[in-house]
């Protein structure tokens, strides 16, 4: 069990039997009385957020949480199919829990997948991976003011932006947390 002095951003925390997420915490302590933690909680499973005040003599559960090794193979619509790396099984896994990140899937990704009950809730992939720009604009001539970009896009669909002086057919490296332009890599 964690305290509520245990309270802090990105805490993984079970509330009445369901997994959440600490998005926003504030730590208050008025003149009189005990400290106060304010925190707003994402749920885990279906998103909703909701505010919570816990005062310090609060005790909160943990969730029972399993973090496994997978790797993807392919997509079946609406699902997305991962190996379990040590049991060889198949997990189907819907969209809507990863999110943005199916734009940055490749064959054969090793990921990191974060279960409750044995159902996915969170999907880590690796930081970088590296893609070819399948449409942009060419960058205007004599346009070199510092940090310009241009929106690009990739294959899949998914809309960046990059700086002026990438072209079509370039490989970028793209930060899977953020969804943005890292760097360019060089072909070799």
């Amino acid at each position: 069990m964690f305290s509520a002095s245990d309270l802090r951003k990105n805490l993984k925390i079970e509330i009445d039997g369901e997994p959440y997420i600490v998005t926003y915490f504030d730590f208050c302590k008025p003149g009189k009385g005990q400290a106060l933690y304010r925190c707003r909680l994402k749920h885990m499973l279906n998103g909703s957020t909701m505010e919570r005040t816990f005062r310090s003599v609060d005790k909160i559960d943990k969730p029972d949480l399993f973090q496994k090794e997978v790797i993807y193979s392919y997509a079946e619509d609406p699902n997305y199919v991962f190996m379990d790396a040590e049991s060889y099984e198949e997990i189907r896994v819907p969209g809507d829990v990863l999110g943005d990140q199916i734009y940055f899937l490749g064959d054969d990704m090793e990921c990191s997948m974060l279960t409750y009950q044995n159902r996915p809730v969170e999907l880590t992939l690796p930081i970088f991976v590296d893609r070819e720009i399948a449409e942009t604009e060419p960058g205007a001539r004599g346009d070199t003011a510092t940090n310009v970009t241009k929106p690009a896009k990739l294959e899949n669909g998914y809309e960046f932006q990059v700086p002026l002086f990438l072209n079509q057919g370039d490989t970028v490296r793209i930060d899977t947390r953020t969804g943005e332009y890292s760097e360019r890599v060089s072909k070799a």
